[in-house]
């Protein structure tokens, strides 16, 4: 019965103990991930050697942050309170010393406690975790709304809502093949310092701001992930999902697809650029210009010539990842255009592909709609397919009129 008080007395030492951690051990985190911040420039990127979180750039996150910090001490301090208890109790009460076995068999006292002390362990740290998942589902009076589509294998963005409505584009790897070889084929080029995190069209917000991201898929489950925000929302065909953010200071993001959708998996990060509200109006106007410029007549007659230069490059930005820039698709996965009945044939078949997109059972992925795309893109890409490769159609031009009529 004496050891039985003497473990009473250390498992109440034990729960006094681990109920004192969190304050201390969140005003070490906190001072920790500043710190930290500070050093890497708080822009929420990978960092050689790391081994901790992500210094954390939201409320969300820096909660995240202290939970992870102070609920790996308390185990900890569990973990060595137990084992000490036991080797200390093998070692000095070993046969050899001449000790001899106990011989009671239960203590109600000590079977409360061992009960008792852990359940009271386990609330406490429960709370203050279901605290920080509710408000990170906490999507209201959001003062800004993005839409985030993944499809294989990019992101497109879709400003719905708030200072930027309406703004829309498309988020490539801007990392270029030579930095990345291929297999069996060694790299060309030295990689760069955000290699396969840095993209062509960054997502752009303005510091303090309350961000809401709704996140769907045009093909296979994708999820939006930016560590720093304490952010991870799938992306799922045919379902709408949100989640937010609320950026501290100003800095570049980065994060990636964190679902596997497909062989280019790895090639499609997420960089949000937090801006102060001055610059994120000057990006707003410049967008909606450059938006403006794009957006071609559609009344205006191009020549097959230029249709071609400008569905080059709609290609190779937007079609090869799938199709290849040989045109040649990926057998069992992606269907070939060099040679395609449908890029061969009638025009408004194509037209209609884009516009509305295909699943035609042969492949375990749909073609997407390409919606977003201008009329002048659509225009530019099919007439690019339809005179390039071994392709010969009968109809080889499609001026952006057409696409405008069959949007109707």
């Amino acid at each position: 019965m004496k050891y039985a008080k003497r473990l009473q007395s250390l498992m109440l030492g034990l729960s006094l103990t681990a109920a004192g951690i969190p304050a201390w051990a969140e005003q070490a985190a906190v001072k920790a991930a500043g710190s930290y911040a500070a050093a890497t420039g708080g822009t929420g990127g990978p960092v050689p050697f790391e081994l901790n979180l992500q210094p954390p750039a939201t409320r969300i996150a820096t909660e995240i942050y202290n939970l992870h910090t102070w609920m790996m001490v308390i185990c900890m301090v569990i973990f060595v309170a137990v084992f000490g208890v036991m080797f200390y109790s093998i070692f000095k009460h070993r046969k050899s010393l001449g000790h001899k076995p106990a011989t009671f068999h239960e203590s109600t006292t000590v079977e409360i406690a061992w009960t008792v002390v852990p359940f009271l362990i386990v609330i406490g740290m429960a709370l203050p975790a279901t605290r920080t998942v509710v408000g990170m589902k906490d999507t209201t009076n959001a003062d800004i709304t993005i839409k985030a589509t993944g499809m294989q294998w990019k992101w497109g963005y879709d400003y719905l809502k708030g200072e930027g409505e309406g703004i829309s584009f498309l988020s490539n790897l801007s990392t270029p093949r030579s930095q990345v070889g291929a297999p069996g084929v060694e790299p060309t080029e030295k990689r760069g310092e955000n290699y396969l995190i840095e993209v062509d069209n960054e997502v752009v917000v303005p510091v303090g701001k309350k961000i809401r991201i709704v996140t769907t898929a045009n093909d296979v489950i994708h999820a939006w992930s930016v560590p720093a925000f304490g952010v991870k929302q799938d992306a799922i065909p045919g379902f709408v999902r949100d989640t937010w953010f609320n950026a501290d200071h100003t800095g570049t993001y980065r994060g990636n697809c964190a679902e596997l959708c497909g062989k280019e998996h790895a090639f499609m990060p997420i960089v949000v650029k937090v801006v102060s509200a001055e610059d994120y109006t000057l990006w707003v106007n410049g967008k909606k210009k450059e938006m403006a410029a794009l957006a071609d007549d559609p009344s205006k007659v191009w020549t097959i010539d230029e249709l071609k230069v400008k569905g080059e490059k709609v290609y190779t930005s937007t079609c090869a990842v799938c199709h290849l820039a040989t045109g040649k698709g990926v057998p069992g996965a992606f269907a070939a255009l060099d040679g395609s009945p449908v890029v061969n044939g009638p025009k408004a078949e194509q037209i209609n592909v884009l516009l509305h997109g295909k699943k035609s059972g042969k492949f375990p992925s749909e073609m997407p709609a390409w919606k977003q795309l201008s009329d002048t893109e659509i225009a530019a890409v099919i007439t690019y397919t339809r005179n390039n490769w071994s392709n010969k159609a009968a109809e080889n031009i499609v001026q952006p009129a057409e696409v405008v009529a069959a949007r109707k």
